[in-house]
């Protein structure tokens, strides 16, 4: 449930139809989703191992500890909390009141300010953020089953809605399975694509061949898919409170991301049935515009009420986990100390709990979250890459360590993802450069704040 709930959020209501804009293709389309859930469960069968062995609080953190030592990790640990993890929460925390205000009023601009020579207008839709980041922030301070309760309940809705999406999607008789012809293009259609993409988006560096522009052109449309299947690692932060971790994490893993591939393949096919791919590509909000086809303005208020519980849950299945990343690195010196401790009653992380809600509170009033998050989405594909290496590394390092359970087809399918990942990530380095390469420069800026924890408490 933590896994789905924190993987479906409002992506896959959305970033279809950006990913048409750049392929044009239904096949490809079709390709990428099912390319970036291959890739996400091939990572999960990794972790199933790293999180076996290690079922410590701070998951990815405590891997990347181990393999590569503390700098890794914290730096890891640095980019969650200045931006992956905070960033997210006020991104879908926004979503979520945007959504609200079809039904509520919220399009109301409360004041503005002149901050550091820049106008900020705030609005009511970011207070609503800033209030439900809180509200779920304090109902997670009275312990994991209370949180994992909120996660349960809105992660069970939000499977029924996308599952009524997809079947009303290919049951609707207005539809046409002509939609998916032709399933690929030629060559010919393949120039125009790179053509129309270097016309209206970017023009790729790099470029070369057709083969080679194209493939770029895939490699910087996957990264929408791959963000929209994030946060499942999401699961391994919260290792030092799940029962039998050993047997429960690696299933869980596996039977998360591969629930969610599965409906999101499914939900973009039911897309394809009642849109054709011209149109996909033309609207902003593909789920709400193929609701709106099937039922009319009905159809709009349905998808809008199903976005609000699919926001909420994953809000609730992010603000749950983040914080045991941030006790584990302050238990290890190299973050705030006071960070590292827990409520006498409930066992939870309060303070970290506080400051996660506090941090990702100002991004959302900032505004900025969305362009930081576009940033690092390649930082955090290098880290994933990084992670599934690790198990490798560990391997070789570490042969004693304890494995109840060994990643399915190792060496091979470890090395499959490192591969896949490394070519998507070297894709957007290539072909999307002014939105990649920031994301490094992020990371960098966590190496004083390592070597000040770390001269501190004189590790």
């Amino acid at each position: 449930m933590l896994i789905v709930g924190s993987m479906i959020g409002s992506g896959i209501f959305i970033v279809s139809a950006e990913i048409a804009r750049v392929v044009a293709s239904p096949g490809l389309l079709l390709l990428i989703w099912l390319l970036s859930g291959v890739m996400t469960v091939l990572a999960a069968l990794s972790y199933g191992e790293l999180s076996a062995a290690l079922p410590h609080a701070g998951g990815q953190y405590v891997f990347l500890r181990e393999a590569y030592g503390p700098m890794c990790g914290f730096l890891y640990g640095w980019t969650l909390f200045l931006v992956i993890q905070s960033g997210t929460i006020a991104a879908v925390a926004v979503a979520f009141a945007r959504y609200l205000d079809v039904f509520l009023p919220l399009s109301r601009q409360l004041f503005a300010i002149e901050l550091l020579g820049r106008h900020q207008a705030f609005d009511l839709k970011q207070l609503v953020g800033v209030a439900v980041i809180g509200l779920l922030s304090l109902v997670n301070c009275f312990g994991i089953r209370v949180g994992a309760n909120v996660q349960n309940a809105f992660t069970a809705l939000k499977v029924l809605a996308l599952v009524l999406l997809v079947g009303a999607g290919i049951a609707y008789t207005g539809g046409s399975w002509n939609h998916f012809r032709p399933f690929l293009p030629d060559q010919a259609g393949v120039h125009l694509i790179v053509q129309q993409y270097q016309r209206n988006s970017a023009p790729l560096l790099g470029s070369g061949s057709l083969v080679w522009e194209y493939g770029l052109l895939i490699g910087v449309a996957m990264i929408g898919a791959l963000f929209a299947s994030d946060a499942w690692n999401n699961l391994t932060f919260t290792g030092g409170e799940v029962r039998n971790p050993q047997r429960n994490l690696p299933l869980a893993l596996f039977l998360g991301t591969g629930l969610v591939t599965l409906l999101y393949v499914l939900c973009n096919v039911a897309y394809l049935h009642v849109l054709p791919i011209p149109q996909i590509s033309q609207t902003d909000k593909i789920a709400a515009s193929v609701a709106r086809t099937i039922l009319g303005s009905t159809g709009n208020a349905l998808i809008s009420f199903a976005i609000l519980i699919s926001t909420f849950g994953c809000l609730n299945g992010l603000i749950l986990s983040g914080p045991r990343v941030y006790y584990a690195m302050a238990r290890d010196h190299l973050f705030f100390k006071t960070v590292a401790k827990i409520h006498p009653r409930y066992h939870t992380p309060v303070k970290s709990l506080g400051v996660q809600a506090f941090w990702a509170s100002l991004l959302t009033l900032s505004g900025t979250y969305s362009q930081l998050l576009t940033y690092v989405i390649s930082a955090a594909l290098l880290f994933y890459i990084l992670t599934v290496y690790g198990l490798i590394r560990l391997r070789k390092t570490q042969p004693n360590l304890s494995r109840p359970y060994k990643a399915i087809g190792y060496p091979f399918l470890p090395w499959l993802y490192v591969m896949m990942a490394a070519a998507v990530l070297a894709s957007n380095l290539i072909g999307d450069p002014s939105n990649s390469w920031p994301g490094f420069a992020i990371i960098a800026i966590g190496l004083p704040a390592y070597f000040y924890w770390k001269r501190k408490y004189a590790i």
